[in-house]
């Protein structure tokens, strides 16, 4: 896959920040402290839960204009106040620092003792799928062995920016971006966003396209044990890099692990790295497989069991997409759809299994992009047959490009003809030698029906798809306006902003007491229905304030004249930018009287409200 990275500016952010620093900035304290100042019961303490000895509570006691620098048994942290779960009965060290003007000041470490064991903090899943459970041991590989096999992840490393955590890659619900069918980073519990909206940067390196990452080779065993205490045995002698027996530390609400004379199993090209770590996180964890990032580098150690890897039998991933659709149907409905290339995700390289090599969601996330071109592509699919029919592709220059298709059972679409042209840069948009291209995925809107396609050509080398991400523009079954009628209108003439004053963005087509009463966009005497009104709009510009949530509702709110039908439409997620229906299902034969786009609490959370636009793109009666 070409190893195209999205580029962050965060040190130089981090520099402006720095030297825009007014005095009564927080998080960057004076710089008279010394390491002597920085002492237990004056600028920090340790105190032990009143109920449970075994519940360590560490506070600063600095002020809010010092950032609290942590160094415990259980990882780092830079929070205000440290909540400990210390199972094993023992003396532990913990350092207490801050940042200040002057830079970063350590005192000197100083210790607490746990005096007995408490089982229940070792029974979370947490513990037991690393270990096995209390008494029991478990043992773990590098997923890559000799014969340059992975059986569970797409080499023994990926790559991340080293602000990612836990958090950053799930969902309240217990979702990740691993075993997500479409990860959704705006869902995450934190999700990581940089100054343009789009998700950090993440590499999920395919070890054969990227065997530069290491040499294949037997790398050894780690083993979790609790018996008698949390025990960690690494086992690296035969591969070069030593062993190690000691002792392990696992937060279960920050997912970090520590260890105490021992490192994590890894490979000769990064255990300097895991020498030099000041601390690792836990990013992916199932009795099965676990992650482990090594913080500062970013690199992050991919395992698997020692029971996955016995009782893996090849061939069981996913050959070829597990695409499960009927793909003349989908790409047709029962007559004809019209596609354009997404502006927003054009394209992309995926796995066998058809997962998304690269976690790409704006334009910011390219190194080639050319809107002039993109904007242009799309394809029109019209069923003939029930494996057949007729496309019409538009390439970037507005050419055309005709003929006919048929679909196989594997959901290959075979062209009549070689088709290539750009993309983008030098992305093209081809046909195999067989003259054909793959549907590899797709997702549904709110109702079920298909939005999203990702046609794919095979690399031909290389264990992957280059993917051109479509969405459906519009669709006919051929009968009497089956998809409903498209109403003129004039754009230039849509509202909208806080218009309400309650941080509630509303798009007004036409609203009786409202902006546009008196030059409407479309006048009401149009928009009658006898089943649905159908609204599709394009919102651009957002950029989220920091810890706003990741979706939003979206609705049509609609009242005629007689105010009956009135009332808001099934609610839509709207997750920043990009293009959205929404639907208002009833009948109404008389004037309307309120047609707006409601989408509750969004101007409030947008950064910079001078910067969004909102198109209505089209609105339909059916």
């Amino acid at each position: 896959m070409n190893k195209l990275f999205n580029i962050c500016t965060l040190f130089a952010l981090f520099a402006i920040m720095f030297v825009s620093c007014s005095p009564d900035d927080f998080g960057l304290g004076k710089k008279d402290v010394k390491p002597e100042d920085l002492v237990e019961g004056i600028a920090f303490k340790i105190e032990h839960d009143a109920t449970n000895p075994n519940i360590v509570y560490l506070t600063s006691l600095m002020g809010a204009e010092y950032t609290p620098l942590w160094d415990h048994p259980q990882g780092r942290s830079q929070k205000q106040q440290v909540t400990l779960k210390m199972p094993f009965e023992g003396t532990y060290s913990v350092t207490f620092g801050v940042e200040t003007r002057g830079g970063i000041v350590y005192g000197e470490p100083v210790t607490f003792t746990i005096d007995g064991f408490y089982a229940e903090f070792v029974n979370d899943e947490v513990w037991t799928m690393v270990s096995g459970g209390v008494g029991k041991s478990k043992t773990w590989y590098l997923d890559l062995d000799k014969e340059g096999v992975s059986r569970k992840f797409l080499s023994p490393a990926y790559f991340f920016t080293s602000t990612y955590n836990w958090d950053a890659l799930h969902t309240t619900s217990g979702e990740n971006y691993i075993d997500a069918d479409v990860w959704d980073f705006t869902k995450a519990i934190s999700p990581l966003a940089g100054e343009d909206g789009t998700a950090l940067w993440y590499w999920l390196a395919d070890w054969p396209g990227n065997s530069w990452i290491t040499d294949a080779a037997d790398f050894g065993t780690m083993t979790f044990d609790l018996i008698g205490g949390a025990n960690i045995t690494v086992d690296q002698a035969a591969y070069g890099l030593g062993s190690y027996t000691g002792t392990y530390m696992l937060s279960t609400e920050e997912h970090t692990i520590a260890f105490t004379d021992a490192y994590p199993l890894n490979f000769s090209s990064r255990n300097s790295e895991v020498l030099a770590a000041t601390e690792f996180r836990i990013l992916y964890l199932t009795e099965d497989a676990m992650q482990i990032m090594i913080v500062p580098s970013g690199t992050c150690l991919n395992y698997i069991s020692e029971n996955y890897k016995n009782n893996w039998v090849p061939g069981e991933v996913e050959e070829e997409p597990p695409y499960n659709g009927n793909g003349n149907d989908d790409l047709t409905t029962t007559s004809s759809k019209k596609w354009k290339l997404s502006l927003e995700t054009p394209y992309n390289w995926t796995n066998l299994s058809g997962e998304f090599l690269n976690n790409w969601s704006s334009p910011a996330d390219y190194a080639a992009y050319d809107e002039n071109l993109i904007k242009n592509i799309g394809m029109t699919m019209a069923k003939t047959g029930t494996s057949a029919g007729d496309y019409v592709f538009t390439d970037g220059g507005g050419n055309e490009i005709s003929g006919t298709y048929t679909v196989d059972s594997k959901n290959n679409i075979i062209f009549d003809k070689d088709i290539s042209f750009t993309v983008s840069g030098g992305i093209s948009l081809a046909t195999t030698s067989e003259k054909s291209l793959r549907i590899i995925r797709s997702t549904s809107d709110a109702f079920g029906n298909i939005s999203d396609i990702w046609l794919g050509k095979r690399d031909a080398s290389k264990e992957e798809y280059l993917v051109y991400h479509f969405k459906l523009s519009s669709s006919s079954s051929g009968g009497e306006e089956p998809g409903g009628t498209e109403l003129s209108f004039d754009g230039s003439k849509v509202v909208f902003g806080d218009i309400e004053g309650n941080g509630k963005l509303r798009i007004e087509v036409y609203n009786a007491y409202g902006a546009t009463a008196g030059n409407p966009p479309l006048g009401p005497g149009d928009i009658v229905f006898n089943n649905q009104l159908e609204i599709t709009f394009t919102l651009g510009g957002i950029t989220f304030n920091a810890g706003a949530p990741a979706s939003y509702d979206a609705s049509i709110y609609f009242a005629n004249v007689d105010w009956n039908p009135s009332g808001n439409g099934p609610a839509v997620p709207v997750t920043g930018n990009g293009t959205y229906t929404v639907t208002f299902s009833g009948t109404s034969t008389t004037d309307a009287n309120v047609v707006v786009v409601d989408i509750t609490d969004l101007a409030k959370n947008i950064a910079d409200m001078s910067a969004l636009t909102a198109t209505i793109d089209k609105v339909v009666v059916k």
